[in-house]
């Protein structure tokens, strides 16, 4: 019978069940749901104790300050040469806030978690620290010390066993020396490390700077440094693509090393040297490499796929490939689409290779010919395997969980602002911090007990709901003749309490809601005129996994790996959005220096196109690669596009080189604004629209796309898909804002005002009749909400939705990206995609495409500048006097920030302000995850303040 086993120690707050754990909630509701699966924000279900014998434990961390902290972002696990131990690696967020709100440093780092293997399972022993890391872990050939690279920090930490447990080796960690990555404005990251068969060397993967170090390990000091591009080793080959991003390395004899280099799709193979490292081939891949495997009975090397959802099959001596086994999971279409996401790799005795499926929790088991036998359910994202032989048994890592509620929801750091002494940081409740990992084990199961554990991993990945998606799917195709244009409207980081808590109907809890109706009154009349969603959920934690779900309806393993690691300092780069360290990847090597002067000077920087988290669409060929996105799609099935917004590559930051200065009419005087990182887009995006930059009001955009609509209408042709990007419900920038739109209140009515006049403007045009909208926050990061810290707003409207409804269906990111393809009449973009059942639940058939709407004004813009006409305001009574903050107050209180691009807040000190300018009381810390929908008048009236 499965178990769920705490493994914490005596202070640690008791863990119930599997369920408690994953899902954070209370002690009720988790004994109340803990016999059936759990919901992911994904579509997927999360069933992790469905093996016979499974036993779960989290990891708490068991030493610092808060030892029973719980950690985040398992990312390696590596099995001791005797096969007695196994190490658990974390490179996740673990950023911990204690009772004063602030950062605590010596609890605030990465972890190395051993356990002795055992016939039933893994018995802890114990805990060592690593300030930082980055998916770099390995043993020493006799089991008495292991290697961890240390991440941002440059350098590899040593470890040596002492009678007391595992110690620092003597003269500390070996510095690698590099001042800066390769890239705009990032720092080195080291990742994958790898100890010589005879124990006396290493070698580490410089994951930002394209090479690998040397390492003597009896003087603990860099021997030699490799550039693994091919620029840097033949003058011939400058500019060449190839070495870069370097991630896991692996030793096949003393003498020689493989690399893999994901972005470039290459095994790079190597000759160690008494004091050097050459570079002696390179085998191509479909996919991008991570993870990497070596058989030395069978002398094979095995290495996971990203993005092709494949297992490379290499024989290394001879410098080529024996197979690149296609993945698959019994039970669903071989062509269903990509996102399995392989990332951990493991042997068992007879020659069955494990593979974990980070993108559909499971971990899928292959025959020594590379065919599927089964597959056995994973908690989430799992991210390593290792397997012991003597037992029989599988050890499984994952990175993450379901976050539950987050009332107090807040970043790693907190504001040091003296009203705010307990400000919520304390409650560490940032979406980050509440995602945990775990260490899953299990005999490994075979025969009828296999077949179960494969049913349900199709099960939980919506197998079980074909009929569902052939009904949805026929409503979608009936609306497909009818609806000939879909607009997609992309905001900013919201959650559905922050500005819907305050409905009269729906799950909401006002309490929370502080940009409610006042400064929201078009949001508020949208969802009560059309449809009210108030079980949405945005499937990517922060804005480079929300915006890669939310444009791809995936997001690659690299991309997973990544995210935590640079949300919470701990160095990399944004890795989204058409850009790699910074630098718009897509553009040649001129326009890219020409767009950012800040861009090195350097040809071998990233040469070609190639984007490392960008999803490969369908298909092996290069046209695939990187092509995974919806305008790809769209593009590709001959589907007219048009961007506002979108994949720019534009500097939008006061005094960098490349900074576009804003304005708020650039078409006038044909300044160009916007440089497209997609090459599909460079030809479909408006020059004249301006990105990201919090300075500019979205009312100039929604003016910009207005003068090329009214164009449109004019020629009676309107794009199919139209993308347009109101990002000004980020917040920022208050000091240097255009128009005195300089505070939080003004910002968020400008959004509410520009989506309000987006509706209008569809609604007053010939287009009406066959025009839907779909309007979703890429992520709901920065906000409280008490039922998931992932559940935010989001709208359908136009014609053929249905009219004042309250639409309670679970839907996500992946619901509203399928739903808009099948309009499009495009394929599913991803295996998530097609096994989700697209929104037909907000559609009427039989109801009349006439629709109409008039924009709103909140009577805090009167404030601003902008040229709001009279008649165009709405103030709300609330029967209470409402605070009026100034601009110097959100100066002040926001000092410090960076708002040039997405996401690079101090996110606790942002969400601490916004709650000390507009929140009423002390912040709420209940987390029920109640249904709030019920006695709406009552509740509104007993938890109302001014909003």
């Amino acid at each position: 019978m499965a178990r769920f086993k705490s493994g914490i120690g005596r202070r640690a707050a008791p863990i119930l069940s599997a369920f408690v754990f994953w899902s954070l909630l209370s002690p009720a509701q988790a004994a109340s749901n803990a016999a059936g699966p759990t919901p992911l924000p994904t579509g997927q279900m999360l069933t992790p104790l469905a093996a016979p014998g499974a036993v779960f434990e989290p990891l708490p961390a068991r030493i610092g300050p808060l030892p029973d902290t719980l950690a985040d972002g398992a990312s390696a696990i590596a099995l001791s040469p005797d096969g007695r131990e196994v190490l658990v690696l974390t490179s996740g967020f673990n950023r911990v806030n204690g009772p004063d709100g602030k950062v605590v440093a010596g609890q605030s780092t990465d972890y190395v978690f051993r356990y002795a293997v055992e016939p039933t399972g893994a018995r802890f022993l114990e805990t060592v620290q690593t300030p930082n890391s980055f998916s770099g872990v390995a043993w020493t050939p006799d089991g008495n010390g292991f290697l961890v690279g240390g991440g941002v920090d440059d350098n590899v930490h040593r470890f040596v066993r002492t009678p007391e447990g595992f110690r620092p080796a003597a003269g500390g960690p070996v510095k690698l020396g590099h001042a800066q990555g390769n890239g705009v404005n990032v720092k080195p990251e080291a990742a994958g490390v790898g100890v010589s068969p005879d124990g006396a060397r290493a070698l580490v993967a410089n994951y930002y700077n394209d090479s690998v170090s040397l390492i003597d390990l009896t003087k603990g000091q860099v021997i030699s440094e490799r550039d693994l591009r091919p620029g840097k080793n033949d003058p011939a080959r400058v500019g060449a693509p190839g070495g870069e991003f370097p991630f896991a390395v692996v030793w096949t004899d003393a003498s020689h090393a493989v690399v893999s280099a994901p972005r470039d799709r290459q095994l790079v193979l190597l000759r160690v040297t008494a004091d050097g490292v050459e570079v002696t081939g390179r085998i191509a891949t479909i996919g991008e490499p991570t993870a990497l495997l070596w058989d030395g009975k069978a002398r094979r090397l095995y290495a996971a796929e990203d993005n092709a959802d494949r297992v490379a099959v290499a024989d290394v001596e001879a410098g080529r490939l024996i197979a690149e086994w296609k993945l698959a999971l019994p039970g669903l279409d071989p062509s269903a689409g990509k996102g399995l996401n392989p990332n951990g790799l493991a042997l068992t005795p007879d020659g069955r290779l494990l593979v974990t499926l980070g993108g559909v929790n499971a971990l899928l088991v292959l025959s020594a010919d590379g065919k599927t036998a089964g597959a056995v359910p994973t908690g989430w994202y799992p991210s390593g395997v290792a397997f012991d032989p003597a037992a029989g048994r599988a050890f499984v890592i994952n990175r993450k969980s379901p976050p539950g509620p987050n009332p107090r929801g807040c970043g790693p750091k907190v504001a040091s602002i003296k009203s705010q002494a307990s400000a919520c940081g304390a409650a560490n409740q940032y979406v980050f911090q509440l995602e945990k990992a775990g260490l899953l084990t299990f005999p490994l199961p075979s025969g009828a007990a296999l077949a179960r554990t494969t049913a349900q991993v199709a099960k939980n990945l919506g197998a079980d709901r074909a009929r569902e998606r052939a009904a949805a799917a026929r409503t979608m195709a009936e609306l497909r003749k009818r609806i000939k244009h879909v607009v997609f409207i992309i905001k900013e980081n919201r959650t559905y309490d922050q500005v819907l808590g305050d409905l009269p109907v729906g799950n909401g809890d006002p309490s929370l809601a502080i940009l409610g109706r006042r400064l929201t009154p078009n949001h508020h009349r949208l969802a009560e005129q059309f449809v009210t969603l108030d079980n949405f959920y945005d499937s990517g934690e922060q804005s480079s996994t929300g915006w890669t779900w939310t444009t791809a309806a995936r997001a690659p393993d690299l991309l997973e790996k990544t995210a935590p690691v640079n949300y919470s300092g701990r160095g990399l780069s944004y890795e989204a959005e058409q850009a790699d360290r910074n630098v718009p990847t897509a553009l040649g090597f001129a326009e890219r220096r020409a767009t950012n002067p800040a861009t090195p000077n350097d040809p071998d920087l990233m040469p070609g196109k190639a984007l490392l988290t960008a999803p490969d669409a369908d298909g092996d060929d290069d046209d695939a690669k990187g092509a995974g996105f919806l305008w790809s799609a769209a593009i590709k099935a001959g589907v007219s596009v048009r961007n506002y917004g979108m994949a720019d590559a534009s500097v939008y930051d006061q005094g960098e080189p490349g900074d576009v200065a804003p304005l708020r009419e650039p078409w006038k005087t044909h300044t160009r604004i916007h440089t497209a990182t997609d090459k599909l887009l460079a030809t479909r995006s408006d020059p004249y629209f301006r990105g990201f930059d919090q300075r500019l009001a979205d009312y100039w955009r929604v003016m910009e796309w207005r003068r090329e609509f009214a164009a449109q209408v004019k020629r009676g042709a309107m794009p199919s898909l139209t993308l347009l990007r109101l990002s000004h419900d980020h917040f920022g920038d208050f000091k240097d804002a255009l128009d005195r739109v300089n505070t939080v209140e003004t910002q968020m009515a400008d959004n509410d005002f520009s989506v309000g006049l987006v509706l209008e403007t569809l609604a007053n045009s010939p287009f009406a009749k066959s025009t839907v909208v779909f309007i979703i926050e890429d992520d709901a990061q920065n906000g409280a909400d008490h039922v998931d810290a992932r559940r935010s707003i989001a709208f359908v409207l136009g014609a053929y939705v249905r009219q004042k409804a309250v639409v309670s269906t679970r839907y996500t990111t992946v619901s509203m990206v399928r739903s808009i393809g099948d309009l499009l009449g495009l394929k599913p973009l991803s295996l998530n995609a097609r096994m989700t059942p697209p929104m037909a639940d907000v559609f009427d058939l039989d109801q009349s495409p006439t629709w109409s709407y008039r924009a709103v004004a909140s009577d805090v813009l009167k404030a601003t500048d902008l040229p709001i006409p009279a008649d165009r305001f709405e103030s709300v009574q609330t029967g209470e006097a409402c605070p009026v903050r100034t601009a110097a107050f959100w100066a002040d209180a926001m000092a410090g920030q960076n708002f040039a691009k997405e996401d690079q807040l101090d996110t606790a000190r942002f969400n601490t302000a916004l709650w000390r300018g507009l929140g009423k009381g002390p912040e709420p810390i209940a987390r029920t995850g109640e249904n709030l929908a019920r006695n709406r008048e009552a509740l509104l009236a007993t938890r109302s303040f001014c909003r």
